[in-house]
């Protein structure tokens, strides 16, 4: 656990203890002095006080204690995630300078080094992009299609993933020329659509059958809707899914390899861009539909 929070986390403990302390002996005050009217209405006043403070203060420590451990997870999985690419990357590299291997193996070697670079870039950029997020950093605004985005992505996802079209499909239910610009950040937005494509690929239980939607909502708005039919989000989890670290209980022992913080960006991207993205699922092992609404450019 990292030093400052332990020092929050005593910090809490000793606020908690000083409450309880006085509470305890504004109560003995009162009971021994019960005639003296000014006296019981203060001590009451102040007791319902400190109480409160008490009640605030066990809030608090206990969402130190739950920040940490979200805390020490990423670290966990970062440290894991960066240290599986390359030891692989080394490994095949020691193999190509040690041993004098036939052209097709020596193109297979490449391929997975290649996969395991992009995996450690993907990372990083979610990181950094993680660490820059609450900072509004300004937007490099320009008129982006987000039809065109979508198919860019599923292209690089199925390439990523090994999937074939009918695995990672595209749906257009956008009617007979409706237009799909949204004015934004071109990279963000593929960042946030990556995400949401990746989540519905990893958390397909069985066969991978993911469908990438683009629709209108009203002229004002356009949607990019991620249904997918994988393992599903309980109730209680639907809302937290978005929070920086936070990850389904389930995740471990799906084996799915991730930091927290996908869904983390996604919905900072969203509300940076005047949208919002919300999730809707029947309950385990009935699949999930991320939904991504953004607001479309205006007409000039």
């Amino acid at each position: 656990m990292p030093v400052s929070g332990r020092t929050k986390i005593i910090a809490f403990v000793v606020l908690g203890a000083c409450l309880v302390a006085v509470a305890v002996a504004l109560n003995i005050g009162w009971i021994l002095n019960w005639r003296e009217g000014l006296l019981a209405v203060l001590g009451a006043i102040f007791f319902l006080v400190i109480i409160t403070g008490v009640v605030l203060n066990t809030i608090f420590l206990v969402r130190e204690v739950r920040r940490n451990e979200q805390h020490d997870t990423f670290i966990n999985a970062v440290t894991h995630d960066l240290k599986t690419p390359v030891a692989s990357i080394r490994l095949y590299l020691e193999t190509l300078q040690r041993h004098d291997l036939d052209p097709q193996k020596r193109q297979e070697f490449y391929r997975v080094m290649l996969d395991d670079n992009d995996r450690l870039t993907r990372l990083i950029d979610q990181v950094l992009r993680s660490a820059r997020s609450p900072r509004r950093r300004p937007l490099h605004r320009s008129p982006v299609d987000l039809r065109a985005l979508a198919q860019e992505c599923l292209a690089i996802a199925r390439a990523q993933h090994h999937l074939d079209p009918s695995q990672l499909a595209y749906r257009d239910s956008l009617p007979a020329g409706r237009g799909a610009t949204v004015l934004g950040d071109a990279e963000e937005l593929k960042g946030a659509v990556l995400n949401l494509i990746d989540n519905a690929v990893k958390y397909s239980s069985g066969r991978v059958q993911v469908t990438v939607e683009i629709l209108g909502l009203d002229p004002r708005r356009v949607a990019l809707r991620i249904h997918d039919k994988g393992v599903g989000i309980s109730p209680a989890e639907l809302k937290r899914i978005f929070r920086r670290f936070y990850r389904i209980p389930g995740a471990v022992a799906l084996r799915v390899k991730g930091t927290g913080l996908g869904l983390f960006i996604v919905s900072s991207v969203a509300r940076k861009h005047g949208g919002r993205v919300f999730a809707e699922s029947d309950g385990p092992g009935h699949g999930s539909t991320f939904t991504l609404q953004l607001p479309t450019e205006p007409a000039s």
